[in-house]
């Protein structure tokens, strides 16, 4: 079983982000963090995100405001401000494949993307990063250990959303990596292909079930 474990929504400069850093250094386990541009901008936060890739985890981009899908507004400028505002801040920070991960509110459903926010994607040579669990980690407590867990257990390789956010969740990480050691989960820093529908810009993923068409939807390249 492989497992990555991937933390989105942060940095966060009041110490999540710090102790997640932590951690994961304790437990030498290398993941991606998907950086919102608005947390950049906050006091701290540029220099979290050089903490963690100094650390060897990968940055992604994760939009700037994390407040809308791109599929539910027709607004042609969307995916500039969103997305390349925010690789912007990243700069050298960067994964060379530019990884993106859109706003999803944790499920992946057709509005998802837009047309206008494929083919940007597509244009700048990002790779949009998916996931296949998402134990809601948000909701704070230690049930989302188990929900994660279970979500490992049914498969061959598991991408796991969390969150470096202030909402308690992350005290018990240190728990999470010991239940995936003792369940033999191998925990590794790639993203698993299937959940790489976009590759440096080539399309090799069918993107009809996420995205709102206002225009045509670019088909895979075979």
């Amino acid at each position: 079983m492989k497992v990555t474990l991937t933390f989105d929504n942060g940095p966060d400069p009041t110490g999540t982000t710090a102790w997640v850093l932590d951690v994961l250094r304790d437990h030498d386990v290398l993941t991606s963090f998907f950086v919102t541009g608005r947390q950049l901008e906050m006091p701290g936060g540029r220099a979290l995100a050089e903490r963690a890739h100094a650390a060897g985890h990968w940055i992604g981009n994760h939009t700037f405001s994390h407040s809308i899908q791109f599929g539910e507004s027709d607004d042609p400028g969307l995916p500039e401000r969103e997305i390349g505002a925010t690789e912007a801040l990243i700069g050298e920070l960067s994964h060379p494949l530019r990884f993106f991960r859109p706003y999803a509110g944790g499920e992946i459903s057709a509005s998802l993307l837009s047309d206008a926010a494929t083919r940007y994607l597509s244009a700048g040579g990002y790779t949009m990063a998916l996931w296949n669990s998402v134990p809601r980690d948000w909701e704070g407590g230690t049930a989302w250990i188990d929900r994660c867990l279970d979500d490992v257990m049914r498969r061959d390789w598991t991408v796991v959303v969390l969150h470096d956010w202030p909402t308690g969740a992350m005290q018990y990480l240190p728990d999470l990596l010991k239940r995936l050691d003792r369940a033999g989960a191998e925990i590794v820093q790639d993203i698993a292909p299937d959940c790489l529908p976009v590759r440096s810009g080539q399309i090799v993923g069918d993107l009809r079930a996420m995205t709102t068409s206002f225009g045509e939807i670019p088909r895979p390249r075979a």
